[in-house]
């Protein structure tokens, strides 16, 4: 795979701007970039969507701080990311899988908010569980855009761009919002799925018969093979007829492509937008979604719905992602959950049951 083009940090550091907050790399994983929400409806054009592989945690790490979810954020891979804060504080968000997260040497929830002042540190590694994570700022972060959209297409090196260490993050206009520093509740929407759901076809008749009850009655594993474009999968083989010569067809994210040794693979967020390789099925958006943060070695099944039930699902999926930003944007932070769980009333009769003279107002001749 082509290195995607590495991010001019110099070209994102404007002289004197004392209302920047700058993010120094200290160290990034492969394929950590700058995503938002993609360029969807180019298709047609040869262009990709691109945008955030897991796009519901991307969202909620921009709804966490309160701010829209269509902002550019930095999308970091398995590999992590080490932060160094430099300028003004900023507050920032972190959410995905559940990565260990690490600010100026004490442990943090995986899911969190925390403001990041001169100096601090924020590591971000690998967790229990989970393939990429989202770093938001509240503030405009800067990055080049492509037709529009900041999005990193890694194989043609187009968009922000990819994070190396060295390079610098730059947040104009940051807010430091450290009320709503803590960590989040893990929504169960976000969590990783252990059966995918497929809409079959479009093309089940270019496979011998029994492929398609092979894919839906027998297990499948993710490989190392796995990158923006799609995971390939190992299991049971899935025997093409003479079908490796069709014409280029449209592609999908979700699409379940079988090449010529029978192996699938499940085409995500920098898919190709044609292929020639038959399709099986298509994955739902949502299990889309949530299948992303699968790692490899986790196994899968694959369950089929008819088009009708993913209609439903995706509406239903659409309702509960939605009802769960709006949570996030409107949780308390730990200053105010500790401020709610504290007897105020009480702490004051205590003190003036100690002693009610000491508490009496004094006077002009200072009794």
């Amino acid at each position: 795979m082509r290195a995607g083009r590495r991010v001019d940090a110099g070209r994102r550091v404007e002289a004197g701007a004392v209302s920047a907050a700058v993010l120094e790399v200290r160290r990034a994983g492969p394929l950590v970039s700058f995503q938002d929400q993609g360029r969807p409806g180019r298709l047609r054009l040869g262009v990709p969507a691109s945008g955030p592989m897991d796009p519901f945690a991307h969202a909620a790490a921009h709804a966490a701080l309160g701010r829209p979810g269509s902002g550019t954020a930095v999308e970091v891979s398995v590999g992590g990311l080490t932060v160094a804060c430099a300028g003004a504080a900023v507050t920032v968000a972190v959410c995905g899988g559940q990565f260990d997260l690490s600010h100026n040497g004490a442990l943090v929830s995986g899911w969190a908010v925390v403001t990041l002042r001169p100096g601090d540190v924020l590591a971000i590694s690998s967790g229990p569980w989970g393939s990429w994570c989202y770093l938001a700022v509240a503030g405009e972060l800067r990055a080049t855009h492509w037709l529009g959209s900041t999005s990193t297409h890694v194989r043609a090196g187009l968009g922000g761009g990819l994070l190396r260490p060295g390079d610098r993050i730059v947040v104009h206009d940051p807010v430091e919002d450290d009320e709503r520093d803590g960590p989040i509740e893990v929504p169960a929407s976000a969590m990783r799925p252990s059966r995918l759901r497929v809409v079959l076809g479009p093309q089940t008749e270019c496979f011998v018969p029994g492929a398609v009850e092979t894919l839906l009655g027998t297990p499948y594993v993710l490989t190392s093979a796995y990158d923006r474009m799609g995971v390939r999968l190992d299991g049971a083989p899935l025997p093409l007829l003479d079908a490796l010569a069709i014409p280029s067809t449209p592609t999908l994210r979700g699409s379940v492509q079988v090449a010529g040794d029978g192996l699938p693979t499940l085409l995500l967020a920098d898919h190709q937008t044609t292929g020639g390789y038959p399709k099986i099925a298509t994955v739902v958006a949502d299990d889309v979604t949530r299948a992303v943060q699968l790692r490899p070695g986790d196994g899968v099944r694959f369950v089929a719905i008819d088009p009708a039930a993913a209609i439903r699902s995706a509406r239903v999926a659409a309702s509960v992602r939605a009802a769960a930003l709006t949570a996030l944007r409107a949780r308390p932070g730990t200053r105010t959950r500790r401020l709610l769980g504290t007897n105020l009333i009480g702490g004051v009769h205590h003190a003036l049951a100690v002693d009610p003279d000491e508490h009496r107002c004094p006077t002009e001749d200072g009794g």
